[in-house]
């Protein structure tokens, strides 16, 4: 099988496809592999690693997705990246297409292109094994970012998480328990914060409350209780996530009014198009937005700049996918592995993904 792992274009997305080792394995087991050149850069690899690796080195973006049975991606692809893609393409990656455009989508479909999205790669339990360990990175990254946003020459308002004795610690509200919300709040804490949290399950709260020895305050998400924190939080973090749906948006401008001024917003829902009315997407070249008097952070890529350890991450847990595909070809490991069929958008000219279908529809009915 030809395997090929281009470079990123979006911009700053330091992560990529597969690191030098994954590489080695693959060759080892006698399949080709291409890497477009200085696709690793930004996370620490050269392409002399790539090619002590086993890997030949392309030069362009039309002649990685030519030679490809198989591309190994990390962010979605940008526009004209899907007119490089030949018929028949296995694509892998965080793809996001439940808030993509619908003419990417018919791309896929009129190409018979198989297009898996890491993010939907679900066991029967419900994990996400691929998207875990970049949740988790994510969420502690959250207050890193957080903590310079509060900064007066980053426009914040001043303040410092932690406080100091005699002055009193922010207060983060995080807005969903999953993955994401839980990193985050475990790094908030240990700066100092004063953490809230909100989940629309008692359940997952009371998880959350014996997790963290009930040093973090629990809220269900019904609108009051939305009203109740906006009016007083210092950091707010939306962090909902409905695999392979757009995500709810439950945070109204009317709420995010209520927010002190500058005030930090960091929608972590925005690569699946976010939980809040007044965020739109940003790039870490311009990262931010004033809305409402309030600060907005909502990079979809926010790992893109981790790409080390993001890549090595991402590499770990998408291994046992790829060596299956490599070895047995798409169909079979379809077959043979419920959780990666669980990850396939559109397979031989049609969409597979449900959630796929309703958020295009609904795209159309508005």
């Amino acid at each position: 099988m030809n395997i090929c792992i281009p470079k990123e274009r979006r911009d700053s997305e330091y992560r990529v496809g597969l690191t030098p080792a994954g590489i080695q394995l693959l060759t080892q087991q006698g399949h080709t592999c291409f890497v477009e050149k200085e696709a690793g850069v930004g996370s620490g690899f050269s392409d002399h690693a790539y090619q002590e690796a086993g890997g030949t080195i392309v030069y362009s973006g039309e002649e990685i997705y030519g030679r490809a049975d198989l591309i190994l991606k990390v962010s979605p692809p940008i526009k004209e990246v899907y007119s490089w893609m030949p018929d028949g393409l296995t694509l892998l990656g965080f793809l996001h297409l439940s808030a993509g455009g619908s003419a990417k989508v018919d791309t896929l479909l009129d190409k018979k292109i198989t297009a898996i999205g890491y993010e939907i790669i679900q066991e029967g339990d419900g994990s996400l094994p691929v998207l875990k360990p970049l949740s988790q990175l994510a969420g502690r990254m959250i207050p890193q970012i957080a903590a310079t946003l509060a900064q007066n020459n980053y426009g914040g308002a001043g303040f410092s998480l932690g406080g100091v004795p005699g002055i009193p610690p922010a207060d983060v509200v995080i807005l969903g328990a999953g993955i994401v919300g839980r990193n985050a709040a475990r790094s908030f804490l240990g700066l100092g914060a004063h953490v809230h949290m909100l989940d629309s399950s008692l359940e997952v709260l009371q998880r959350i409350d014996r997790e963290f020895s009930s040093r973090v305050s629990t809220l269900v998400s019904y609108p009051f209780n939305l009203r109740k924190v906006c009016s007083f939080a210092d950091v707010f973090v939306g962090a909902i996530l409905v695999p392979g749906a757009p995500s709810p948006v439950v945070v109204t401008r009317e709420m995010v009014q209520m927010l002190h001024s500058r005030s930090i917003i960091i929608d972590c829902s925005i690569d699946q198009g976010g939980c809040i009315e007044t965020s739109r997407p940003t790039t870490h070249s311009n990262s931010t937005y004033i809305e409402e008097d309030v600060i907005h952070y909502c990079v979809p890529n926010m790992t893109g700049v981790l790409g080390r350890t993001a890549t090595h991450a991402m590499s770990n847990a998408t291994w046992p996918f790829i060596t299956q595909i490599a070895e047995i070809g798409i169909k079979d490991s379809l077959e043979q592995n419920p959780a990666l069929n669980n990850g396939v958008y559109t397979y031989q000219g049609k969409i597979v993904k449900q959630a796929l279908t309703n958020a295009l529809e609904g795209r159309k009915s508005l």
